[in-house]
């Protein structure tokens, strides 16, 4: 059963899950989870491993070894003079034209955990935390920053192109009616 619980905590990443919810998973009792998950966490205090089990805020999650930190840090930094990849390009769009917004909200209009592309575009500098929101729990709300406006060379957020300008969704669609007409046909 440990290698379902490393598989869990990999599959929730940064939202971590309760000793309760993996225990109804597994369909065995609390306490059998807590023998296990000790076990997991002494099986990866071994030099030759990365990661380490942490209970933050009545969750588990997977975290880095802090010993490794200056190794990560590079890791960041090397992160930053990479290109932006579709899926970075898509969650900054949305927060740009979005801000505020929390990542639930994000998550939402892309259909995919967004979780780890936000880590990476803060590591950049390229959104950063602008306040809480009202909702319950008070998630975090994203903004994009000064060097977010200077990469794409905009003076203002008032720069970015009018939505209404904007025609690729358009074209998809006529190009996925297009191909089903074919389709049909045959």
């Amino acid at each position: 059963m440990k290698p379902v619980i490393e598989g869990i905590l990999f599959l929730v990443g940064e939202d971590g899950i309760d000793i309760e919810s993996i225990a109804d998973i597994l369909e065995i009792e609390k306490e059998e989870v807590e023998k296990l998950i000790d076990e997991l966490s002494h099986d990866l205090e071994s030099d030759d491993r990365g990661l380490t089990i942490k209970n933050l805020g009545g969750v588990l999650k997977f975290t880095t070894k802090e010993e490794h930190k200056k190794f990560y840090s590079k890791l960041a930094e090397v992160s930053n003079i990479k290109s932006l990849s579709q899926s970075a390009l898509e969650t900054l769009a949305i927060i740009a034209y979005n801000e505020p917004i929390t990542r639930h909200e994000i998550d939402d209009l892309r259909g995919v955990n967004s979780g780890q592309i936000i880590r990476n575009l803060v590591a950049k500098d390229f959104i950063k935390e602008v306040g809480r929101s009202e909702k319950i729990g008070r998630p975090i709300l994203y903004g994009i920053t000064k060097e977010f406006l200077d990469y794409f060379g905009l003076e203002s957020k008032d720069n970015l192109p009018d939505i209404g300008d904007i025609e690729i969704l358009d074209e998809d669609v006529d190009l996925y009616n297009s191909k089903y007409k074919e389709t049909e046909e045959n």
